[in-house]
């Protein structure tokens, strides 16, 4: 399973990485991940002309989107959409951060899932 990760670089920019979570194949039930601590959950909506500009995340958390896409830029101007059902690994708890925007209008509903 793909995940977008952004962490804090040496530069004090934040910086895009893919990382592939493994899979095992459990047969009838599918396929599934070896268990990711994690030390809560946060639900959230967002209104459809969000912009936020540069900032950090508050702690490691995954982010999954559930039902409308989100432009993240990083430093170097580099621009990521990502879908509905996509998860961003978000670790750039220093630096500048990244920036988010609404895209297409549309509100935004997804789960923080808290690693810190």
């Amino acid at each position: 399973m793909n995940v977008t990760r952004i962490y804090s670089g040496d530069d004090g920019e934040s910086h895009f990485e893919d990382v592939e979570i493994p899979l095992k194949d459990l047969g009838a039930i599918g396929m599934i991940s070896k268990l990711q601590e994690a030390s809560g959950v946060v639900f959230r909506e967002t209104a459809g002309d969000y912009d936020f500009d540069f900032h950090c995340a508050p702690r490691r958390q995954y982010v999954v989107n559930l039902d409308a896409s989100v432009e993240i830029e990083i430093g170097d101007g580099t621009k990521r959409v990502l879908g509905p059902g996509s998860i961003l690994l978000a670790e750039d708890t220093t630096g500048r951060g990244h920036r988010s925007r609404s895209v297409d209008g549309k509100p935004r509903r997804s789960l923080f899932v808290t690693l810190d």
